[in-house]
């Protein structure tokens, strides 16, 4: 994530010159205070509308279906943001990558039965139109952030753009994929480009059962095969994008599994570090090591041992049990859950995001929960790196947060860090257990929300509530601009499991009878 200096990181809170100088909101431990300003955190909330802690106040940047250009328009379920400046030395102007993640039939495609069976290509075609991800030209006027409309800059990837592979054997056949879909979060290179990452792959295209060689097919999919026979080993990749052109490719090197998060640390060296989440649950934690400067393709895939604190190395040539169950490295990479599980990882409760400490370089991963086995709040877990070294091979592990009723949160999901290391993180309760009676463990805490954790000040280490998000809806893509003053963030499937298009059970972001509306919006503090 981008980071904020403490003044900027000050202002966007809605705290003026004086209060920094007074000590602040998080002021240091060196730093002696005659008045502190105090965080109000909100209280659990199940109404539809977006709250913010008092002092800060948004405006809705582009909503589901907006035109973006002449011919293609925003798409569903947004998740990961990511904002790169045009121009260095000009702050107020940059593009916008928003992922957008998986569909909603009902809304989408006017699709409502519960099985795929009867969907037509028509329908597919619809919901092929709004994964994958949309490049903005944003500017901010007058104070405003707004989309620069009709910008030759403005783009969409989405189910129907052939994205070569980053590798030199052809994948499931082919040297290119076509698509990109259940673009969940990601990360940024030091070169500029974005990482997006294709979690939950199978909905679209099944999984592969590698002993029979068939397709399987998840018990709620889209069936966008049934049309379009594009093989499952095609999705599942971390894909790399370059905002200003869209060109793309997909990262085999990296691994195949159901990616949250492409998290990216630069060396001293130039060589490439890249921590990446399998989301799901009892799956595990990878972290690629490049051995050669800006590479995404050559170097070292590794999976942790958390109990041992080691990366195990998923290298055919290291592994003598990766050599009995597999032909080469590529097949290794395909079946990178089954490979992970023989050389020993350690399986986690759901690793979705990963956000690296600006302050002291200690790795933070949140782990979401796992249901099955009665794991419902989630934590967060804390990776620090031998010496310090993010290349190391071994780590020392301990959990930094837990949800739960004393915390007030449960499900952590994504995170981002300030300049000062202050944590930022929402939360993914999902819809059909959110203020759900049968299911009492989330009761306390109702919609999901945004919270922030300060590093130092009389609040360090609490847990505080900023945001509540609309009925169903989760917030996502945590990202601040560089001004300080603002804060990007998307509201991702309001009025999810609604039971008619026509009755839904909510109608944010429009309000009245509006049909709901996944948006990115923007936070702005207090003037």
């Amino acid at each position: 994530m981008n980071h904020l200096n403490r003044r900027t990181f000050l202002e966007f809170l809605g705290i003026g010159a004086a209060s920094v100088l007074a000590g602040g909101c998080f002021p240091s431990n060196k730093e002696k205070q005659t008045e502190r300003a105090i965080l109000k955190s909100l209280s659990p909330s199940a109404a539809d509308q977006l709250e913010l802690a008092e002092g800060l106040h948004y405006e809705v940047l582009v909503k589901w279906d907006d035109p973006i250009s002449a011919n293609a328009r925003f798409g569903f379920n947004n998740d990961y943001l990511a904002f790169l400046p045009l121009d260095n030395n000009n702050p107020d102007e940059g593009l916008l990558w928003v992922n957008h993640e998986y569909v909603d039939p009902m809304f989408v495609s006017g699709y409502f039965e519960k099985n795929s069976a009867n969907k037509t290509q028509d329908q597919v075609d619809k919901e092929m139109q709004a994964v994958g991800g949309s490049i903005l030209h944003v500017k901010k006027t007058n104070g405003r952030w707004r989309v620069v409309k009709n910008d030759a800059l403005n783009r969409r990837l989405d189910g129907f753009t052939e994205i070569p592979f980053n590798w030199p054997e052809p994948i499931a056949g082919s040297l290119s994929a076509i698509g990109t879909l259940a673009n969940c979060a990601g990360g940024m290179t030091p070169w500029g480009t974005i990482l997006t990452c294709e979690e939950n792959y199978d909905l679209f295209y099944g999984e592969r059962d590698f002993a029979t060689g068939n397709r399987t097919i998840p018990e709620k999919d889209y069936g966008w095969y049934r049309f379009y026979d594009y093989p499952p080993e095609h999705y599942g990749w971390v894909v790399e994008v370059n905002p200003k052109t869209g060109e793309a490719k997909k990262h085999v090197a990296l691994g195949r599994c159901a990616h949250e998060c492409a998290t990216v640390k630069q060396l001293r060296n130039g060589r490439i570090v890249v921590y990446t989440g399998d989301d799901s649950n009892d799956e595990c934690l990878y972290k690629f090591i490049s051995s050669q400067p800006g590479s995404l393709s050559e170097g070292t895939l590794y999976v942790a041992n958390t109990a041992q604190g080691k990366w195990i190395s998923l290298k055919y040539e290291d592994q003598p049990v990766l050599q009995q169950h597999f032909k080469n490295q590529t097949e290794v990479l395909i079946r990178l859950r089954e490979a992970a599980k023989l050389v020993g990882a350690t399986p986690l409760d759901r690793p979705e995001d990963i956000e690296i400490s600006p302050v002291n370089g200690e790795v933070l991963v949140a782990l979401t929960n796992n249901i099955p086995k009665g794991n419902y709040v989630g934590s967060i877990l804390k990776i620090t790196e031998k010496d310090g070294r993010h290349d190391a091979l071994e780590f020392s592990a301990e959990t930094y947060l837990t949800g739960g009723e004393e915390t007030g949160f449960a499900s952590p999901d994504n995170m981002a860090f300030d300049g000062d290391g202050n944590l930022w993180f929402t939360c993914d309760v999902s819809g059909s257990s959110m203020n759900n009676p049968e299911v009492p463990e989330y009761l306390p805490y109702k919609n999901n929300s945004l919270f922030v954790v300060p590093k130092d000040g009389p609040q360090k280490g609490e847990v505080i509530r900023m945001a509540n998000a609309p009925v169903n809806a989760e917030f996502t893509g945590p990202f601040f601009a560089p001004d300080g003053k603002t804060l990007f963030l998307s509201v991702q499937h309001p009025g999810e499991y609604s039971d008619h298009v026509e009755q839904p059970k909510s109608h944010w972001p429009e309000g009245g009878g509006a049909m709901p509306r996944p948006s990115v919006v923007v936070i702005y503090g207090w003037s």
